[in-house]
């Protein structure tokens, strides 16, 4: 099937774009691309586009909504993050230990954080 073959596009609803963009612009480090459009917002992540959107349900997804695969970058990604004030999350899983904001499990560092409008951003030491 096409669709196996063609990158999917991560899309994030926010309830205001321009604190959006700020946060993806500025704290996350994100180019923008495409088109200016009054309520959408794309940025590159690699060789990914993320969609950011204004949206009323914004902030309502409980689950990760984007995910970062960084392998050996993950302590210099953490490091950046905690330096621009992002706050992470915790959370108490099954055969998951955390030391400070890193979570770990089978080898791996896992860390969980929030956009503005409570969307759930994964970074994780796996990958890359």
């Amino acid at each position: 099937m096409i669709i196996a073959d063609v990158d999917a596009q991560p899309t994030v609803a926010v309830k205001d774009l321009d604190r959006a963009k700020a946060f993806y612009g500025e704290v996350l480090g994100l180019k923008p691309v495409g088109p200016p459009m009054p309520t959408v917002q794309c940025y590159l992540a690699g060789r990914t586009v993320i969609v950011v959107y204004e949206s009323q349900f914004a902030g309502t997804n409980q689950g990760t909504a984007i995910t970062w695969p960084l392998g050996g970058g993950f302590d210099q990604a953490l490091g950046e993050l905690q330096a621009k004030g992002v706050r992470f999350e915790h959370y108490d899983m099954p055969g998951v230990t955390r030391t400070g904001d890193v979570h770990e499990a089978g080898g791996m560092k896992l860390a969980w954080f929030k956009d503005p409008d409570g969307n759930i951003i994964h970074i994780g030491s796996y990958g890359h």
